[in-house]
C-alpha cells in the first residue's frame, strides 16, 4: 500500500521537538530500542571479525534499512505495539519491487561512503598511519607532536566529516520514502535532498542539540569517574556514551519523516498517558 506524503516546511523549533519526542517514545520502550542498539553492536562485531574487509562493507551498506528499521519501531511504540525481531526485516518483506528499491539503496550508499572514505584516505597521504606508528613504538614527544600536527590530517578529517554530512542528506528520508511512500530510488534520495534542504534550519538545530547532549553526557561522566576516583578512559567513556544515546537518537528519526512528509500517527499520541 502507497500513502499519500506531502513535503511541508517545519519552523527551526521543531529540531528540539524530534529529540524531545525521541526521549518520550524511549521511555515507552527502553527494552526494545536498548536491545536494537547492542544487538545491532554486536552483529557489527561479530561480522567484522568473520568477515574481514567485507562485513565491514555489509556493516556499512545496511544502515539505511537500520534507519528505517527503527523508525518502524518508532511508528509501532506510537501505536502501542511492542517492536521486535521483525520489525527491522519487515523492509525487505513489504513487496519484491520494494525490496529491490531498497537493497539498490544500500548499494549506492555503499559506493558514496567507499568515494568518501577513498578521497579522505588519498588526502591523508598516510600521515594517519605514521601518527599510529610513532604512538605504538613509544617514540619521543616531538616527534609524535610532528606527526599530530600534520595539517593533511586535518583536511582528511574534514573532508571525510563534510563527505558523509553530505551523502547523509540524500539517503536521510529516502528508505522510508519507499517504505511507505512507494516512491523510486531517484525520486527518494531526490524529496529527502528537497526535504532537508527546506528544513535545514530544524535540522541545524537538531544536530547542535545532539552535540551538546553527547558533549555534556561525556563530560558529565568524566566528573562523575574523576569525584569517585574512578580512571575512566575518554575513548571508553565516549562509546558508553553513544551506546546510552543511540537509542533516542534512532527513536527520534521518525518524527524528522512525520513532520518533513505530514505523515505518521495522531498527533496527541505521545501526550496522551499510558495504559
Amino acid at each position: 500500500m502507497t500513502m499519500q506524503l506531502h513535503l511541508q516546511q517545519v519552523p527551526a523549533r521543531n529540531g528540539r521537538l524530534w529529540i524531545r519526542h525521541g526521549f518520550k517514545v524511549f521511555q515507552r520502550q527502553p527494552w526494545a530500542f536498548s536491545m536494537g542498539i547492542l544487538t545491532l553492536s554486536l552483529c557489527s562485531k561479530l561480522l567484522i571479525l568473520v568477515l574481514p574487509g567485507l562485513g565491514t562493507a555489509l556493516l556499512l551498506a545496511v544502515m539505511p534499512l537500520v534507519s528505517l528499521g527503527f523508525m518502524l519501531a518508532t511508528h509501532l511504540t506510537l501505536q502501542r505495539k511492542r517492536p521486535d525481531v521483525a520489525t527491522f526485516l519487515s523492509p525487505l518483506r513489504l513487496t519484491p519491487e520494494r525490496s529491490r528499491r531498497q537493497l539498490l539503496l544500500c548499494l549506492l550508499y555503499l559506493v558514496g561512503i567507499s568515494a568518501v572514505m577513498g578521497l579522505a584516505y588519498w588526502i591523508d597521504g598516510g600521515s594517519s598511519e605514521r601518527l599510529q606508528e610513532l604512538m605504538a613504538a613509544g617514540k619521543d614527544k616531538d616527534a609524535i607532536d610532528a606527526a599530530a600536527t600534520d595539517p593533511r590530517l586535518v583536511w582528511s578529517g574534514l573532508t571525510f566529516g563534510l563527505g558523509m554530512l553530505a551523502l547523509s542528506v540524500p539517503f536521510w528520508h529516502a528508505p522510508a520514502l519507499v517504505h511507505w511512500g512507494g516512491q523510486g530510488v531517484a525520486q527518494a534520495l531526490f524529496s529527502s535532498t528537497l526535504a532537508l534542504w527546506r528544513n535545514k534550519t530544524a535540522f541545524l538545530l537538531n544536530g547542535l542539540l545532539w552535540g551538546a547532549l553527547i558533549a555534556g553526557w561525556f563530560a558529565a561522566m568524566l566528573l562523575l569517574a574523576g569525584m569517585l576516583g574512578l580512571a575512566l578512559d575518554p575513548a571508553l567513556a565516549l562509546q558508553i556514551t553513544g551506546l546510552m544515546l543511540s537509542p533516542v537518537y534512532y527513536a527520534s528519526l521518525y518524527f524528522t519523516f512525520v513532520d518533513c512528509f505530514m505523515f505518521g500517527a495522531p498527533s496527541d499520541v505521545l501526550s496522551r498517558t499510558d495504559a
